[in-house]
């Protein structure tokens, strides 16, 4: 847990300064709606836009009224007291620290109340001119238990902010703020931190992923590419080894054989330069060097003559009787014959 933790940790202030930037302009861009809640007589009461009491709010109204519930949810509620809750004070400051009034304030919050400026809540009015070199302004101050009794019963309702407000009689200023609390800006703020940070986790994670499937990938495909990288050598060195074994390789053997055999085509074209016009061959058969022909002639005995006498075949003879046929002259031979194979392989 303590690795996640420091991750955690690591990323808050991204991840919060994300969230808060996300918020603050969703609040510009979608600001929620204005409820004034005044105090009279001691109550508070839910003031309509001309300014008339409407409803009362009181501690028990928030389980029991749902109009409130609907009324005040997700708005910007603002709280007008009765300035005798809180102590007033002039505080006169060189014109040079303008920009640094709130923080001379607290530091004199202990002179000018009774409290601390830990127990303390403050809200200064717009400074004015009070001398050549000087500055005044009005300080409202109060205690955050004070103000406790009216926060109580309106942060029940889940308001989007809540903010407590003066109106001084004693000194001509305008209303003042004393106190604000932003419930959209810190709830949602630190959900939608979490969910950054989920995001963001998740992200991490995905990507952690995507990195080692690729080292497991590409550790695969390299030790496959190099398994047939081997192959292919050992392929390369068996046929190199049967090229280099001379007449007893494959190759050697497979050249022989075609230099060996005379084509068919040569066969017959050398049976048409011997055979004469009366003479028809009907059967032809090819097996290892010698061809067997059958066919019908006029004078078969003077085939054997004509066939030695061609280049392309030597060693003639009948392998079956000659038979006469009844009806003609002619004669059924039956020859056999060696084929020739010159050096070249060439009849």
């Amino acid at each position: 847990m303590k690795p996640i933790k420091a991750i955690s940790d690591l990323l808050d202030p991204w991840t919060g300064s994300v969230a808060t930037a996300i918020i603050s302009a969703v609040d510009r861009a979608m600001p929620p709606r204005i409820v004034r809640v005044v105090e009279q007589g001691g109550e508070l009461f839910i003031v309509s836009d001309d300014g008339r009491p409407a409803i009362k709010v009181s501690p028990g109204a928030a389980d029991g009224n749902g109009n409130l519930r609907n009324l005040l949810g997700g708005v910007r509620i603002e709280i007008m007291l009765d300035p005798k809750h809180f102590v007033l004070r002039p505080v006169e400051v060189p014109a040079r620290a303008a920009d640094f009034l709130e923080g001379i304030v607290r530091a004199q919050i202990d002179r000018l109340t009774p409290w601390t400026a830990t127990e303390a809540l403050f809200g200064c009015s717009r400074p004015v001119t009070s001398g050549s070199e000087t500055i005044t302004t009005i300080v409202a101050v109060t205690t955050r238990k004070a103000l406790e009794k009216y926060l109580g019963p309106l942060s029940v309702f889940h308001p989007a902010a809540i903010s407590i407000w003066t109106q001084p009689t004693e000194y001509q200023v305008d209303r003042l703020k004393v106190f604000e609390q932003n419930s959209r800006q810190y709830l949602g703020a630190a959900q939608l931190n979490r969910a950054l940070k989920t995001a963001f986790s998740l992200t991490g994670l995905a990507a952690l992923i995507a990195v080692l499937s690729a080292l497991f990938l590409s550790s695969y495909l390299g030790a496959q590419q190099e398994e047939i990288n081997n192959e292919i050598s050992q392929r390369r060195a068996a046929i190199r080894a049967n090229t280099s074994a001379g007449d007893r390789s494959p190759i050697a053997m497979l050249r022989q054989r075609k230099l060996g055999t005379i084509p068919l085509v040569l066969v017959l074209d050398g049976l048409t330069k011997v055979l004469p016009d009366n003479t028809y061959v009907t059967e032809l058969h090819l097996a290892d060097n010698k061809v067997q022909i059958v066919g019908i002639s006029a004078d078969a005995s003077s085939l054997i003559q004509l066939i030695e006498q061609s280049k392309t075949f030597r060693s003639a003879t009948f392998f079956a009787p000659t038979t006469s046929s009844p009806s003609d002259r002619n004669e059924r031979f039956h020859i056999e014959a060696e084929i020739q194979t010159p050096a070249g392989g060439k009849p």
